[in-house]
């Protein structure tokens, strides 16, 4: 039974394009198996999450991150009386506006569109779920719920007024393009906080890269288990490893010390979570957005935690030299396929040029169909295609 703050599919908002309903499947039930069938989600397979696509066959993928942080928001939203469908559906949702490459792709293209209304992966997963994906006979898009859409927009926080924060806020000014279209269609409150179940996405999202982060670095030689004993939650997690398996072999010491501190992290989530609902004791969804605060969110003391991690990972594994050398190397790829296509158009696929037309001599419309090319390449098809048409040993 769902608690009464929880998104109730019956109350739903509906959808823009109205359809009938499934005779087996919650409205929300239906955006997640969407987006699972959706183009851009296969595309995450190849796409970075750290090291580049291909570098080895055990690290994160944009796709196997997205798979991980779906398991987690299940897993909480269950046990805080959540609608776990919506949870998953922001969750597997949430990363479809990656460009390759990783957050190195996208400050790339950032910079690109700067003049063209800029570039944020969020606002492109609007843009994929509300037009780019068209494989259905009476609408762009996939049609997704309203709560779906306003997770994807707002899952990290509001994104305008008072109480916006984060990456993805505008406070005051422009929306990205993207999400200023889609806002403008159907009105997202950007200004409130998402759902609860959003909320549990956008957390499941930090503990699943914590998490896995630290397990890929270790991998990729970039730091050692000695180095996570001297920091807080994963020093811990190592010594009653030790202490309950003295010489354990290393991947079983690995393995158990990281898992423990994906568990930290959750039991946090949702412990902090039953206290503060318990506090404030919300009768609806309506209420949980009209918050000053998100409800979901970590312990003080862990997130002062979590933060001395992330400040060792960044320096670690995110700036490491082969880190960084290879950022250089994507950046270079992205910089010289999206000023190529801009020039030539003609060189986009035949199905892409019916977008070309119709964006005429509208430069700024050029750029956009642009972006939402490049944007779409997963690793390996932009190193292909930066070889085929630029040269160069990719």
């Amino acid at each position: 039974m769902l608690a009464p703050y929880a998104c109730q599919p019956a109350a739903s908002r509906g959808r823009l394009h109205p359809e009938n309903m499934s005779t087996f499947r919650s409205p929300f039930q239906r955006d997640r198996d969407r987006i699972i069938h959706s183009s851009a989600f296969r595309r995450l397979k190849h796409k970075t999450q750290v090291f580049v696509e291909h570098e080895g066959d055990y690290y994160r993928t944009r796709l196997t991150h997205t798979i991980e942080v779906a398991q987690v928001a299940r897993t909480i939203a269950g046990q805080l009386g959540l609608n776990t469908d919506l949870a998953e559906a922001v969750a597997l949702a949430h990363d479809l506006g990656h460009p390759p490459f990783g957050h190195t792709g996208e400050d790339a293209l950032a910079l690109l569109m700067a003049p063209y209304g800029g570039f944020d992966h969020n606002a492109q997963a609007l843009r994929i779920v509300t037009r780019l994906e068209r494989h259905y006979a009476d609408f762009d898009g996939l049609n997704l719920t309203w709560e779906t859409l306003e997770g994807i927009a707002k899952h990290n926080g509001p994104v305008t007024g008072p109480h916006a924060s984060g990456s993805h806020a505008v406070g005051s000014g422009p929306l990205p393009y993207a999400l200023a279209a889609v806002n403008a269609l159907w009105d997202l409150d950007l200004g409130t906080f998402a759902s609860a179940e959003a909320q549990v996405a956008a957390v499941a999202d930090d503990v699943a890269y914590n998490h896995h982060d630290l397990h890929d670095g270790l991998r990729a030689g970039l730091f050692t288990e000695a180095d996570l004993m001297e920091l807080p939650v994963t020093g811990p997690a190592f010594a009653e490893v030790d202490r309950l398996w003295p010489g354990l072999d290393l991947a079983r010491r690995r393995h158990e010390a990281l898992r423990r501190v994906f568990g930290v992290m959750v039991e946090d989530v949702i412990a902090v979570a039953r206290g503060r609902l318990q506090a404030s004791n919300p009768q609806s969804v309506d209420e949980i957005r009209a918050m000053d605060g998100p409800i979901i969110r970590f312990s003080k003391p862990l997130y002062q935690n979590l933060k001395a991690i992330k400040s060792f990972l960044f320096t670690r594994m995110y700036r490491a030299p082969p880190v960084l050398v290879e950022r250089q190397r994507v950046t270079a790829v992205v910089n010289d396929l999206f000023p190529l296509f801009l020039a030539q158009p003609g060189l986009l696929p035949e199905d892409w040029q019916g977008d070309v037309a119709a964006a005429g001599a509208d430069r700024t419309a050029l750029a956009r169909v642009v972006l939402d090319y490049v944007a779409g390449m997963t690793d390996r098809f932009a190193l292909q295609e930066h070889a085929r048409l630029i040269g160069g040993n990719d």
